[in-house]
């Protein structure tokens, strides 16, 4: 079976919603041993009870991403479970509306500590894993708010640039020791966010906000998360064998079209 993942053991961050949970159900069927790392274990059980029901294999551990000996003690968990972390998705993120100077110190820590923090704890508790075996595939969900000028996105944008930067890092330093890193980088994308985002600010307007931002992507409608999944299903695959320190939009023509 082309791009199959059996038998491989799948890691990700923020699995029990959006992208996340898309990416943990799309390589939940094509084979992969799924471990949901989550801080809302109720969304990340939901998320393995789906893949379970559907005849897929899935757990889902109680983390903050944020907490560096919590993700060394969760990924210690998977070694100890399946003997293996084959691949890492890190998913987990959060979301900032606010320009420079109408972003408190509070909302810009919290901000990097899930978004830069967070990714940085997941790699360093993963790869001396991955060494050991002489292989691994790590895959980081990015935006592209990190290398283009949104408006209202000063510390989403500054998070995700971080992403890149960690990405082609990693890249760099671990292709001697069999390690891919990626990362992939969508516009906006349908998921609970956006629908709770248009709801608590524009009251009473939601189907025009919504047609609004879904037309400034050129191809005029926002992104599905399966389809976010289905580019991760690819360069976590072993077709993507010749892939590494790249970084993907996906954006319905939104990075260049628009310029």
């Amino acid at each position: 079976m082309i791009f199959s993942l059996e038998k491989k053991v799948v890691v990700i961050t923020g699995g029990g919603s959006g992208i996340g949970k898309a990416i943990a159900e799309c390589f939940a069927a094509q084979g992969g041993i799924i471990c949901i790392i989550e801080v809302n274990e109720a969304t990340g059980q939901a998320t393995v009870a789906s893949i379970n029901d559907k005849g897929g294999q899935a757990i889902c551990i109680g983390c903050n991403v944020a907490n560096q000996m919590e993700m060394i003690a969760a990924y210690q968990l998977v070694m100890q479970q399946f003997g293996a972390i084959d691949i890492l998705v890190n998913s987990a993120g959060i979301a900032s509306v606010a320009k420079l100077e109408t972003t408190s110190e509070d909302d810009f820590e919290k901000v990097f500590q899930i978004n830069v923090k967070g990714i940085y704890n997941s790699m360093y508790a993963a790869i001396p894993h991955m060494k050991k075996r002489k292989k691994g595939i790590i895959l980081n969900v990015a935006s592209i708010a990190a290398t283009l000028g949104i408006s209202d996105r000063f510390a989403y944008s500054m998070s995700k640039g971080a992403v890149v930067s960690m990405t082609l890092s990693v890249a760099r330093d671990y292709v001697r020791e069999g390690i891919r890193c990626n990362c992939i980088s969508p516009a906006r994308v349908h998921t609970p966010f956006v629908d709770g985002f248009i709801k608590n600010n524009y009251p009473g307007s939601e189907s025009e906000m919504f047609e609004k931002l879904s037309n400034l992507q050129p191809i005029g409608r926002m992104g599905r998360p399966e389809e976010v999944a289905y580019l991760a299903l690819y360069l976590c695959s072993e077709e993507a064998a010749f892939v590494t320190g790249c970084d993907y939009p996906i954006d319905g023509g939104f990075t260049k079209l628009n310029t």
